[in-house]
């Protein structure tokens, strides 16, 4: 008897090639499988695409690579200065200088000019009080005419006290001839009416020479007193005319033709223009009358770009308020020596000033503009073959450039020339016309 009960009997293990049993069921393949399978289909397709049937996209490539073409022209490299626009022809207008020895005061405007106004030689531009002038005028007028009456009346008197030395001097002469005519009969005489006689003409005589000898200091005399008059009645005549001419100074008319321009003054804590009403000194600079015909660029360049600027070199400038106003120009003067900045801060930085003259007009150009001028230091020579910098590469040592060629881009080594900030002559390596990559 066996010690296991219920004993359990082994499946049979079905052969190699043995047919399946009827009561045995196929398996059906898992979703997740078929999935995977048509995953690893569609990856090996797009596969097969990249690698067989899709075209080559190296055209496309080299169209997309952005390029610029050489050109032919004249290249020029220049140097950008700023400044402030100024009349090369103008006239200051000041306040009158008064040679009037009361006219030190300050003067006062009753009109002038509307600014920015155009004027012609000889217009009205600016008028002073001269109400007080024309005051001392009269009261000047009133001592001229005493002075000459002073001069007068003493020339008067003079006349009479030298009619009276005159008389003097006949009275004299004709006692001391009677002297003479009784001492000629003296043989009648007694011998002291003889010496009575004599002394008789001695002391006429004396009389006569005192007499004579007195009209000289006394002319003398006169013509001093007379010229001392003269002095006093012609420095009152001159007083006169000083004031005279000053009132006439107080009309202001335009020295040329031109456009006014006021000055600025300190006026209620804050720069103002001049304008009626406001007092002025004599000299002070109150007004300028400009010829917009012929204006120039002042402005200043550091010493260290000096050595780059000659006079006469072509520039063309532009107005800031106006950007669409352009001019021609050229370096007129350079100064000679160099002025600091500023007076209170940095004044070791030096600048040297130049002016730029401006060829042409417009009503627009005007005094006091900012504007800016590019100056053409150098030059190249006419027909140069130009590329643009963004084309040039530096590579070993050597500049060189990629030159489009079909669906490529050739290497070449370029020789430089005249440069500026955008652009390059290339003396050799590349022709005009010829495409250049770009924006490596």
């Amino acid at each position: 008897m066996s010690a296991f009960t219920n004993p359990v009997t082994p499946a049979p293990v079905p052969q190699p090639g043995a047919p399946r049993a009827a009561s045995e069921a196929p398996r059906k393949p898992s979703p997740w499988k078929r999935l995977l399978i048509l995953a690893l289909l569609i990856a090996a397709a797009v596969a097969a695409y990249q690698l067989w049937l899709k075209p080559k996209p190296q055209a496309a490539a080299v169209a997309a690579i952005p390029t610029v073409k050489a050109a032919s022209g004249t290249l020029e490299r220049t140097i950008r200065i700023s400044g402030q626009t100024a009349a090369r022809d103008f006239a200051n207008v000041i306040a009158p200088l008064l040679r009037g020895p009361e006219s030190r005061d300050s003067l006062v405007l009753l009109t002038t000019t509307k600014p920015g106004s155009r004027v012609k030689k000889g217009d009205f531009l600016a008028q002073i009080d001269g109400q007080a002038a024309q005051d001392h005028i009269d009261d000047v007028q009133d001592m001229v005419r005493q002075a000459k009456s002073d001069v007068d009346r003493r020339a008067a008197q003079q006349a009479v006290e030298w009619e009276n030395l005159q008389q003097t001097v006949r009275v004299a002469k004709s006692e001391f001839d009677k002297a003479t005519l009784e001492a000629g009969a003296a043989e009648v005489r007694t011998v002291l009416d003889q010496e009575l006689l004599k002394l008789a003409v001695d002391e006429y005589q004396a009389r006569y020479k005192q007499a004579l000898a007195d009209l000289d200091p006394k002319r003398a005399a006169h013509k001093a007193e007379l010229r001392i008059l003269g002095i006093t009645f012609e420095r009152q005549e001159r007083h006169l005319d000083r004031h005279v001419v000053d009132i006439k100074k107080y009309t202001i008319t335009a020295p040329i033709d031109g456009l006014v321009a006021m000055e600025s003054v300190w006026r209620g804590g804050e720069m103002g223009q001049i304008q009626a009403g406001d007092q002025v000194f004599p000299g002070q600079r109150i007004m300028k009358v400009v010829n917009t015909d012929k204006m120039q660029l002042e402005a200043t360049i550091s010493q260290a770009e000096s050595q780059e600027f000659r006079i006469g070199q072509q520039a063309t400038i532009t107005i800031d308020a106006f950007p669409g106003l352009e001019f021609k120009g050229r370096v007129h003067s350079i100064a000679a020596l160099a002025v600091g900045t500023s007076w209170r801060a940095n004044n070791f930085i030096r600048n040297i000033p130049i002016r730029v003259e401006i060829i042409g007009s417009d009503p627009r150009l005007i005094p006091d503009l900012s504007a800016a001028a590019d100056v053409v230091i150098e030059r190249s020579e006419p027909n140069s073959t130009l590329i643009p910098l963004q084309a040039v590469r530096h590579e070993n040592g050597r500049d060189v450039v990629y030159v489009k060629k079909g669906t490529a881009f050739e290497r070449r080594e370029v020789e430089l020339g005249l440069k500026n900030h955008t652009h390059a002559v290339a003396l050799s390596g590349v022709s005009p016309g010829e495409d250049l990559r770009a924006g490596f």
